[in-house]
């Protein structure tokens, strides 16, 4: 397998933690998201991704999945590595749910490319659009604090780890890139304080990629 990421991409970030926990391999390929005016943009990425978005993971037959979640998913699916995902199907769907409160609710608003637009095509100040960052991290952080308060043990979803921890961990690396205060959050806290202390999520960290700058 070949996973094209990039070490600041938070879905990227996703997928490598769970292919760490499963104890699977992949090589893995840079796409510069942001040099050159974005590498996701070249025409051979493209091709793979036609949404100009990492991560994809192109398979030993050479099929070619997009997005992060179902590229997670497949992995559950085919009984890849550990399993990420409970064993009843209620406890599935809400390990689901939480992942999808991070990677629907919360990281689209605040992606690379939405902030750019900010920036970029409405012209709005950096203040500006920290404060729509600090803002719609801390309305998805409200609600997940809740979540966990509910069904968290050491990790997310009771004591063994999940695919709602790889969505999670990431979403909390990029709210301290953006200086966002988390004090208010002591589960989501907790959760990240565990995780980071475990070799899977060390060796997902974003600093500790090849392409690292």
């Amino acid at each position: 397998m070949k996973l094209y990421g990039y070490w600041r991409s938070s879905a990227a970030y996703r997928v490598r933690i769970a292919l760490n926990l499963k104890g699977l391999d992949a090589e893995q390929l840079s796409v510069h998201l942001v040099k050159n005016g974005g590498e996701q943009h070249c025409d051979d990425y493209v091709a793979l991704n036609p949404q100009h978005l990492v991560p994809s993971l192109v398979l030993d037959d050479g099929s070619v999945l997009t997005q992060s979640l179902a590229i997670m998913e497949y992995f559950e699916d085919t009984g890849m590595g550990l399993p990420l995902l409970p064993a009843s199907a209620a406890d599935r769907a809400t390990v689901r749910a939480m992942c999808l409160a991070i990677a629907c609710e919360i990281h689209p608003l605040n992606n690379l490319r939405v902030l750019q637009y900010l920036s970029g095509d409405m012209g709005l100040s950096d203040e500006v659009k920290n404060a729509w960052y600090h803002h719609w991290i801390h309305e998805g952080f409200t609600a997940f604090e809740k979540l966990l308060a509910r069904h968290s043990g050491e990790y997310c979803f009771g004591d063994t780890p999940t695919l709602a921890d790889a969505c999670l961990i990431p979403q909390v690396y990029n709210a301290r890139r953006f200086n966002v205060p988390l004090d208010n959050y002591p589960n989501i806290l907790r959760i990240e304080a565990h995780c980071n202390a475990t070799q899977a999520f060390i060796d997902a960290l974003p600093e500790n990629q090849p392409d690292a700058q």
